[in-house]
């Protein structure tokens, strides 16, 4: 079967093709600008990426040049769209309401519509592609994939907040997490890696990108995460803040003349590595600033690395021990430096790094020497492929 991955933004759609049956991508691209002016990447498997300007006023425009480029004669990938099977669709919060994928009803719809004041940046923006591709494609089987769902095991002590209980009984404020079709990914795939039962390893997988999230799973569940109500709390990010003293809100506000959302907007967009560099939220060019002895970007670096450590031992705590832990996404696939910075926090665990396989990059490999107590990994995630086969299992 032919699965159609969709994952959806305000103004961005990325897309793969995936043979289910092989697991190989068969085409892949991106949408950008959307509702701006509109540019088509599409990348057929083993062929040449295409670039295509050409407006893109809403999500089904969006959508039809997607569906016009796999069709095409020359560089398509099937014949008609009776080739796709289903479409995978990546939902960001289906708060306490799905504990598992779905297929998408109307009546699935409106439940992810009631979890959108969650997470109001990006739920919205994932059913204009449910809705577009259902206009385009009425007559195929498509199904929601969560990013929370995975953390949905974990135990009440971990998501619950030092708040009036009522809060959680009304409006369900507590910890939901974020990134878990990635972590679900990235520690399966380590328990293959290493040959061992995934249901046996206390596994911490670090998932470091422009968003960033580490996540505890013992035994083959997710029993912490730091990623919360929403994706601001946990780890300092590319330009969200992390972990920051709620009263530092209240007086942030004041001093800038800022309201609630004015100040949140702060922590979201303006903060993270790219407000303490003041340089960019982009870790390549924070590494050539420091290494240009720019001191900001040095600081930047070190409180980012700082706090994916803090809560590596926070988490070995809580699962009283730790077996592997794995380096996912951009940064924690990519680089070396930030790898090294941060096992060098962690050799009271037995952590010892091999130099030379910690040189590679963005490749499925065991960076620990051979005798470290805790193995460490680099593992490409593959959220996309993780769709797929919800997807597939379901339909």
């Amino acid at each position: 079967m032919n699965v159609l991955v969709i994952n959806c933004g305000s103004s961005s759609l990325k897309y793969q093709v995936i043979d289910s049956e092989t697991e190989s991508v068969r085409a892949k691209g991106l949408c950008e600008r959307i509702g701006i002016d509109g540019r088509l990447v599409y990348q057929p498997a083993g062929g040449e990426k295409e670039v295509t300007d050409a407006p893109m006023p809403t999500h089904k425009q969006a959508i039809q040049m997607v569906i016009d480029a796999l069709v095409n004669e020359k560089t398509g990938v099937i014949k008609s769209l009776d080739e796709i099977g289903a479409v995978g669709h990546r939902l960001v919060h289906g708060g306490e309401k799905f504990a598992a994928s779905a297929i998408i009803t109307d009546a699935m719809i409106q439940t992810v519509e009631e979890c959108s004041e969650l997470a109001p940046l990006h739920n919205p923006a994932n059913l204009i592609g449910v809705r577009a591709c259902q206009e385009l494609m009425p007559h195929t089987p498509m199904v929601g994939v969560f990013d929370t769902v995975f953390h949905q095991t974990m135990p009440q002590k971990a998501f619950m907040y030092g708040v009036p209980y009522e809060y959680y009984e009304k409006y369900a404020v507590r910890k939901y997490g974020f990134h878990g079709t990635s972590h679900s990914y990235v520690s399966k795939r380590a328990a293959a890696m290493l040959d061992k039962p995934y249901e046996s390893l206390k596994t911490i997988v670090c998932h470091l990108g422009n968003g960033a999230s580490v996540c505890a799973v013992e035994n083959g569940k997710s029993v912490d995460t730091s990623m919360g109500l929403s994706p601001l709390e946990g780890l300092v990010m590319g330009t969200r803040s992390g972990d920051i003293d709620p009263s530092a809100v209240e007086y942030i506000a004041k001093k800038e003349g800022l309201d609630l959302a004015g100040v949140i907007n702060v922590l979201n967009k303006k903060s993270g590595v790219m407000g303490l560099s003041a340089v960019s939220s982009d870790f390549r060019d924070l590494s050539a600033a420091a290494e240009s002895g720019n001191k900001q970007a040095e600081v930047a670096l070190s409180v980012f690395s700082y706090r994916v450590v803090k809560y590596i031992g926070a988490y070995a705590a809580a699962m009283n021990g730790v077996d592997c832990i794995c380096f996912t996404a951009g940064v924690g696939e990519n680089d070396a430096a930030v790898r090294k910075e941060i096992c060098a926090s962690l050799t009271y665990l037995g952590v010892q790094i091999d130099e030379a396989a910690n040189a590679k990059r963005g490749e499925e490999t065991v960076i620990s020497t051979p005798d470290s107590k805790v193995k460490v990994l680099v593992v490409p995630t593959n959220e996309e492929l993780m769709i797929a086969r919800e997807t597939v299992a379901l339909v």
